[in-house]
C-alpha cells in the first residue's frame, strides 16, 4: 500500500533506536524525507546513512529537547533543510521507580524530558503547519497513561500528560488540514527488554528458550489477547499511517497497538 508519503518532510525527534528507530525507517521506505533526531550526533548520523543507503532520503539534527537551547538548535537545523511538514514526538526517557524513590525532583525532571519536550517542538514547527494549512503530529503516549501500574507513577503521569496535550492541540486546530493524534504502545520488544526478560527468567520459572519467555512473562506481567510483545515496526506502521493522507479524517484519537493489554470499549 503506497501512504504517498513521498514529497512530505518528516522529523523524529528521539529516533536514534528503538521506535523511533523503526517509525524514521519506515516513513523513509513510504517516500518521506525524514530527518533524524537525537543527542548524539555520530548515531543520528549512522542511522541518516543507513536509510540512504538503503536508498531512503535522510538527515540528521542534534539537540537537547529538554532545554530550550537544545529544541532551538534542533528545529533550526531541521527548517534550514526545508519545511516540516510531520512531527513525531517519540524522544522521551523512562525509569523504574516505585513511589518512595520517586522524588519530586524526578517527577519535575521526568515532566520536562516527556511532555515539555514535545510542546517545545509543537511551538516550534506547528505554527507554520498552520500556515501551509497542511501537516500532521503523532505524538507517542501509551497504555500506562490510562490504565497505570502501582509502579514508576512519575512515567505514568507523564504519559497521560502527552495524550491530554496532543487531544489539545487537536482541538486547537480545528478547521485546518493539521491533524494531532496518539499512537499508544504496549509493551514493545527491544533488545533491552528481551535481555532484562532473559536474566530475570530463572528467578521467575519462565523457561529456557525465548519462545517460553515471552508467552509466560507476557501473561505474568502485561496480559494481552496476543499473548507475546509487540514489535518495533507495529508502532512504527500505526505511525506511518498517521502521518498518510488517510488519515485526515483522524483527529485527537488514540491508537492503541498494544495486543489487546488495554482493556476498554473506547
Amino acid at each position: 500500500m503506497d501512504l504517498q508519503l513521498t514529497g512530505r518532510r518528516a522529523l523524529v525527534t528521539g529516533s536514534t533506536s528503538g521506535l523511533g528507530e523503526a517509525t524514521a525507517r519506515l516513513l523513509a521506505a513510504e517516500g518521506a524525507e525524514v530527518v533524524i533526531h537525537g543527542r548524539n550526533a555520530e548515531r543520528a548520523q549512522a542511522l541518516a546513512e543507513s536509510i540512504k543507503s538503503n536508498g531512503g532520503t535522510a538527515s540528521f539534527v542534534v539537540g537537547d529537547l529538554a532545554t530550550d537551547a537544545g529544541a532551538d538548535q534542533a528545529a533550526e537545523s531541521a527548517l534550514a533543510g526545508g519545511v516540516v511538514d510531520i512531527l513525531v514526538n517519540n524522544a522521551g526517557s523512562y525509569a523504574h521507580l516505585d513511589w518512595s524513590a520517586a522524588s519530586p525532583d524526578i517527577w519535575l525532571d521526568t515532566y520536562n524530558i516527556n511532555v515539555v519536550s514535545g510542546v517545545r517542538m509543537i511551538q516550534h514547527l506547528v505554527p507554520a503547519m498552520r500556515e501551509r494549512d497542511y501537516g500532521r503530529v503523532v505524538t507517542i503516549g501509551g497504555g500506562l497513561g490510562v490504565q497505570p501500574f502501582n509502579n514508576h507513577p512519575h512515567y505514568n503521569a507523564s504519559l497521560a500528560a502527552r495524550h491530554n496535550l496532543a487531544v489539545s492541540l487537536a482541538r486547537d486546530l480545528t478547521g485546518t488540514r493539521v491533524t494531532s493524534n496518539v499512537v499508544a504502545p504496549g509493551a514493545i520488544l527491544v533488545p533491552a527488554v528481551q535481555d532484562f526478560l532473559t536474566k530475570l527468567s530463572p528467578e521467575r520459572g519462565w523457561g529456557q528458550t525465548w519462545e517460553e519467555i515471552e508467552y509466560n512473562s507476557v501473561r505474568e506481567i502485561v496480559p494481552n489477547d496476543r499473548v507475546r510483545y509487540g514489535r518495533p515496526d507495529e508502532i512504527a506502521g500505526a505511525v506511518a499511517y498517521l502521518c498518510s493522507p488517510y488519515a485526515e479524517y483522524i483527529s485527537g484519537a488514540t491508537i492503541r497497538v498494544d495486543g489487546g493489554t488495554v482493556r476498554s470499549a473506547f
